[in-house]
């Protein structure tokens, strides 16, 4: 998932690492999923969230130490809460998903949050929204619709909580976006982290199921998996836009397919390659759509 679209501390462009990096990132992403789809064989969702976060804080509050606590103060709270809120909310959906249907299937639809974040843009401004940004997310829905299949089958509710996924994904996409043009990186982090700890502690409580020794070692994995790929994207940030590396972020799809396949058995069927290259190729359309909007006009 994107969490630090912000160019504080960009260095001279270098879109190759950049993009290896991107991809090394959300490679961690997709190992995200893997092990969260593991180790929800052994606890709850909930469990999942709050460790998920809770190493990630525990990681990141000794950097925040070192630059003093004054280096946190924001006049940004309440976007900081949205992005907290939608982020976790988006996490505890994707982890509900994984756990009642296909890992690929789960991470489609909800890394299709791109396509909807025109939509989301226009419903808050109202500004204008170029016609190919349209045109990819028209696209790109088609293939979620091949992923679901409604004619084939009842829609699962994993699939609902996917889908739904996507949304609160691209809410918080667009607060990071927003966040990014005055909060430095660390702040943006060290308040997700923080906010969605506490976030999660209610909903571990709540769900909460006793953990077995088995289930550590998936969760310490989970953790610093979520961590690696922050710290990754933070670096990718570095040495290109997001909007070059935007395409890259597509990669978790096809990550999590091969793993879908390798270790649940799970091989894509000639619809879901097909719902793939929709969603993938509606994407790309509305990356580059947005690229070339931003030149004469600032969104």
């Amino acid at each position: 998932m994107t969490d630090a679209e912000t160019s504080v501390g960009r260095r001279p462009e270098n879109l190759v690492l950049g993009a290896l990096l991107t991809t090394a990132a959300f490679f961690c992403v997709a190992m995200v999923g893997t092990l969260a789809k593991v180790a929800g064989q052994y606890t709850s969702t909930g469990v999942l969230l709050l460790f998920q976060n809770a190493i990630c804080l525990l990681f990141v509050i000794p950097v925040v130490m070192r630059g003093g606590w004054s280096s946190m103060r924001t006049g940004k709270i309440g976007l900081h809460v949205l992005r907290a809120v939608a982020g976790t909310a988006c996490w505890y959906a994707l982890f509900f998903a994984i756990a009642r249907i296909p890992l690929a299937n789960a991470t489609l639809l909800t890394y299709s949050a791109p396509l909807w974040m025109p939509l989301i843009a226009w419903a808050v401004t109202r500004q204008r929204v170029a016609t190919a940004t349209w045109v990819g997310a028209v696209v790109g829905f088609a293939g979620v619709v091949l992923v679901l299949q409604p004619q084939g089958h009842r829609v699962d509710v994993g699939e609902l909580a996917a889908f739904a996924g996507a949304l609160l994904l691209a809410v918080a996409m667009m607060s990071v976006r927003w966040l990014g043009a005055t909060e430095p990186i660390l702040r943006v982090l060290f308040y997700f982290f923080l906010l969605s700890t506490l976030l999660s502690v209610p909903i571990a409580a709540l769900d909460w199921r006793p953990i077995p020794p088995a289930a550590w070692a998936w969760l310490i994995g989970l953790g610093l998996a979520q961590l690696s790929s922050q710290t990754l994207i933070v670096l990718a940030y570095r040495y290109a836009p997001a909007e070059k590396l935007g395409p890259f972020i597509y990669s978790v799809i096809v990550f999590t397919a091969v793993a879908d396949w390798l270790f649940w058995n799970h091989p894509p069927t000639l619809v879901t390659y097909g719902g793939m290259a929709l969603v993938i190729g509606g994407g790309l359309i509305a990356i580059r759509a947005r690229r070339q909007a931003r030149q004469p006009v600032r969104e």
